[in-house]
């Protein structure tokens, strides 16, 4: 079955989607999928010409649709004219040359799948140092196989969908070459992870909590992050808008500052090299205090998109962090979010804010729950150490989230955040503001 569209006004890079229906997956994972193949296609620049969708109870070992369906296929490329077809899973390297060489004898139509295609998203949005490392890596890593034994492989690296990127000049080199610069790039990432890992540590030492904001793309983290930081990050309405993670402070009513860190959206079928690749950017949330989940609750697949979030949560060793739901785009929902099938999914109401990051609807309750969710029993209080109890002073950072120290005549005021052990230990410390404070 094709569903032709009309191309008056499409930009120069046509493709062709295809789908498979399988024993395993069914027709309506593959429709929702092929929906979010079309719009990763628009976030790469791309325009869809047609789609086209096969059913078999196992994908073809040559071609993955079977050669009835491929002579279709080629017809429907030559009569648009169109070079470039993007399959929605991916595709071994014999079914890749197989496909190109049946499609088009002259070898003048790509062929490229779901995991190519978004490491081109990637490629076009990474920023850092790392993410255009980390891109580079996992283009290389993935298209060293694809490589072996086919020579017109190397010439479609002239531009365009499925062949940007840091690393397409090296896809030039032989295989050999190809490894020694995967050798030089895992060093360089082990490097900048050493540095990551330095910086996370400072944080730790200094007490601040940690908070990750996670969720599928496009759910709207990036613009959450502007509205509540002035953060200033890119926040468009296309899947991988952001990559990079970007991390700003953030000050709750009772002055008690945060640090918020935005992340890279998740999505569906998300390729395990990808995750392995970014796993360095990714581990912001492991070692987070508590994850802020934003989900589109204007989406009709939202309950799918949080199950996929909480699948690929739990896959990287976060399952266990105290999670705030923050039930985005809920101002588009005629009857609330009620009915966007969030709730009954797992979600409990204590732990759920309706919110609009673009109105700003629910901003002040969600922040109000997360200091709760961070305080959890911590106080920030006065304590005060005579000159004899330095000792003790010096303890205080080990066991509290110590925020300003004023030095006096009779010893040294400390004001911390403590949680309830630290509270105890210290009890006989505590004190009102030092006078230079209450004046």
């Amino acid at each position: 079955m094709t569903e032709q569209q009309n191309a008056e006004g499409f930009a120069s890079a046509q493709a062709v989607l295809v789908g498979l229906i399988t024993r395993e997956r069914k027709e309506e994972e593959c429709t929702i999928s092929m929906q979010e193949l079309e719009r990763l296609l628009d976030t790469a620049g791309g325009t869809v010409y047609a789609k086209m969708v096969q059913s078999k109870e196992t994908p073809d070992i040559r071609t993955c649709i079977g050669s009835g369906k491929v002579e279709e296929l080629a017809e429907l490329c030559h009569a648009g004219n169109i070079k470039l077809v993007i399959f929605d899973c991916d595709l071994s390297p014999a079914q890749i040359r197989n496909l190109e060489k049946e499609l088009d004898e002259n070898g003048e139509i790509r062929v490229i799948d779901r995991s190519m295609l978004i490491l081109d998203i990637f490629a076009l949005h990474a920023t850092s140092a790392e993410g255009k490392l980390q891109v580079e890596l996992a283009q290389l890593n993935y298209t060293i196989p694809r490589l072996a034994g086919h020579g017109t492989e190397m010439s479609r690296l002239g531009g365009g969908i499925g062949t940007r990127g840091p690393g397409e000049s090296k896809l030039e080199s032989d295989r050999r070459h190809i490894k020694r610069r995967i050798a030089a790039l895992e060093a360089d990432i082990r490097s900048l992870e050493a540095a990551r890992a330095t910086q996370r540590k400072q944080r730790e030492k200094s007490g601040v909590p940690k908070v990750a904001v996670v969720g599928y793309t496009n759910a709207g983290k990036s613009t959450l992050l502007n509205a509540l930081t002035g953060a200033g990050i890119l926040a468009e309405n296309k899947l991988f808008a952001t990559l990079d993670p970007t991390t700003r402070k953030f000050s709750l009513p009772d002055g008690t500052e945060i640090l918020l860190t935005d992340t890279v959206g998740f999505i569906r079928n998300l390729p395990h090299h990808l995750i392995s690749a970014f796993r360095s950017t990714l581990e912001e949330v492991v070692y987070t205090d508590v994850i802020l989940l934003v989900l589109d609750v204007s989406d009709p697949e939202c309950a799918s998109q949080l199950s996929v979030t909480k699948q690929l949560i739990e896959e990287l060793g976060a399952g266990d962090k105290p999670v705030l739901y923050a039930l985005n785009k809920a101002d588009l929902c005629q009857n609330g979010t009620e009915n966007a099938g969030v709730r009954p999914f797992g979600t409990d109401n204590a732990d759920t804010v309706e919110i609009s990051a673009l109105t700003g609807m629910g901003l002040t309750q969600l922040v109000e729950r997360l200091a709760e969710i961070i305080h959890n029993g911590k106080k920030t209080v006065w304590f005060r150490f005579g000159h004899d109890a330095q000792a003790q002073a010096a303890q205080l950072y080990k066991y509290a989230s110590v925020l300003r120290a004023e030095y006096v005549d009779d010893g040294t005021y400390l004001y911390a955040t403590a949680d309830k052990k630290a509270l105890g230990m210290f009890s006989a410390y505590l004190s009102e503001a030092p006078a230079c404070e209450a004046e």
